[in-house]
């Protein structure tokens, strides 16, 4: 899972595009990026790490330019440790272009193949992002007449594009001296809209993940980008926009509306809080139909997803709600951490359990999801040794049994505590009294209440229905074996993508 931005503005934009990645942060906290641009002449700066650690002063006054794009990275495809895997991606022809994806691309091995043996482009990383920017100039490249660009050329290119590319992207591009184009795969599955912010020097325009980047910097929310859409803004700021996919349907990943996006979010018209709530009140009725609540002294959730959905529950099931954890804000989430041994290392940094609220009890924790099971395991202990009596465990969303190939770092099934064990067999590896989990059923029919616009989902790690509908067994024997034999890197290597000076933090 990444965060992107695109802004054509009147004014500098490097610290709008710093603040909008410090809004998006939780979207991914493995490496930054800025790309700006001035005239024709762009400027970067990427490296490995949180935004506050990539960028120093001396950095953002190098990126200059009323336009440019950003990205915040957790590792999918490619290597977590690697900084020339960092965005944006810069290539030189035709016209010079910079580029941020969030997504995961399902062919990029037959695409990189096909850019060195028909398109004599070569692919210099492991990462599919970069592999979508060559495909993208290419295409404009072919269809460009001359040295000249305009939206109809830049709108073509994008629908060939979509043809050639499978999976999950959405993008945002800048073109050297024409402007910012944002698209989105023909499923919609990651999300990205665009806003405008009305200045004394004219109309800017801001792309953005999740609304909640534009409503932090000042912009009006406009709309999402529908599946299969491509928006340009050119540098006069004069806004153009094209379906450019034969066939389009909304697909959103609902692990967005579960996990992944901030609460405060609206996504295709459907509010992540409130959808929260309604997973909350269906997790109620499932809890109060399987156990007996008058056991259950006190409900608490795992901070801080889960909050919304626990309150929830607690009121509908006349409990009381407490939060017995307390989380230091200053530790990343467990989740999007590359690494076994750095997830279980960092939970017990990252929560500290008050005994005051445990001692004699009975507890419902309840938690977004369980996903490798390792924060889960962790914090049953905690409350045990916290003096909780009895820990019961409820998770808001179905057990995670597949792999997911759109962009979510799970991809390996060995690491779902959920794949190929029952849910008794999961309670007792969590160490619980009892466990329930969201049906999903259950899950799709609280995202849909809480918004009228999507009635379907990409939901493939809880139902193994894969909607690009090119995901076979082979493919994902493929993406576990080379999750498990990943390619050696030196550690000692001052590396950074071609290495145009665009370079990671030197201490």
């Amino acid at each position: 899972m990444c965060g992107i931005l695109g802004i054509v503005s009147r004014h500098p934009v490097n610290q709008v595009l710093y603040d909008g990645l410090l809004l998006l942060q939780h979207r991914g906290q493995d490496a930054a990026g800025i790309a700006t641009c001035t005239g024709r002449s762009f400027a970067m700066q990427k490296g490995n790490g949180l935004v506050r650690d990539v960028f120093r002063t001396r950095n953002m006054r190098a990126l200059p330019g009323s336009s440019g794009i950003a990205h915040v990275r957790y590792p999918t495809a490619g290597s977590a440790g690697n900084d020339e895997e960092a965005q944006p991606f810069y290539v030189n022809a035709p016209f010079g272009l910079t580029l941020a994806h969030n997504g995961n691309l399902t062919n990029s091995a037959e695409l990189k193949d096909e850019m060195f043996r028909l398109d004599r482009r070569h692919i210099n990383t492991e990462s599919d992002s970069e592999v979508l920017l060559n495909v993208l100039a290419n295409e404009l490249q072919a269809n460009a007449s001359g040295t000249s660009l305009d939206p109809a050329t830049i709108f073509r290119a994008v629908s060939v594009l979509q043809q050639r590319v499978r999976g999950a992207y959405a993008c945002v591009v800048e073109i050297a001296g024409y402007g910012v184009l944002g698209f989105r795969d023909p499923f919609g599955i990651r999300p990205i809209c665009y806003g405008v912010a009305e200045t004394e020097s004219g109309t800017e325009y801001l792309i953005a993940s999740e609304s909640v980047a534009l409503e932090g910097l000042g912009f009006r929310f406009v709309r999402d980008i529908a599946p299969g859409e491509a928006i340009f803004i050119d540098l006069e700021g004069n806004f153009h926009s094209q379906q450019c996919a034969a066939h389009s349907q909304l697909n959103p990943c609902i692990f967005e509306y579960v996990y992944f996006a901030r609460p405060d979010s609206v996504i295709d018209g459907t509010s992540v809080y409130e959808a929260r709530l309604k997973l909350g009140e269906n997790l109620a009725d499932s809890v109060g139909s399987a156990w007996r609540t008058g056991e259950i002294d006190v409900v608490m959730p795992i901070p801080d997803t889960s909050r919304p959905s626990a309150m929830q529950l607690a009121m509908r099931l006349g409990l009381d709600y407490r939060e017995g954890f307390i989380k230091n804000r200053y530790v990343g989430r467990t989740f999007i951490m590359p690494g076994q041994a750095v997830r279980e290392k960092s939970v017990r940094q990252k929560l500290n359990a008050m005994s005051i609220e445990f001692k004699g009890k009975n507890v419902l924790l309840v938690d977004d999801s369980i996903v490798r099971g390792t924060t889960s395991r962790e914090i049953v202990m905690m409350a045990r040794e916290a003096g909780a009596n009895k820990v019961f465990f409820a998770s808001a969303a179905p057990p995670i049994r597949f792999p997911n190939v759109y962009g979510i770092d799970m991809p390996t099934r060995d690491e779902l505590i959920a794949h190929g064990r029952s849910d008794e067999e999961i309670r007792v590896a969590i160490g619980a009294d009892a466990l329930i989990y969201q049906s999903i059923d259950a899950m799709k029919r609280a995202v849909a209440a809480a918004g009228p616009r999507v009635s379907q989902f990409e939901a493939s790690c809880f139902d193994a229905h894969y909607v690009t509908g090119d995901i076979t067994p082979e493919y994902l024997d493929r993406i576990e074996n080379a999750r498990l034999a990943p390619t050696a890197l030196r550690e000692d290597a001052d590396r950074n993508q071609m290495n145009l000076k665009f370079s990671a933090v030197q201490d």
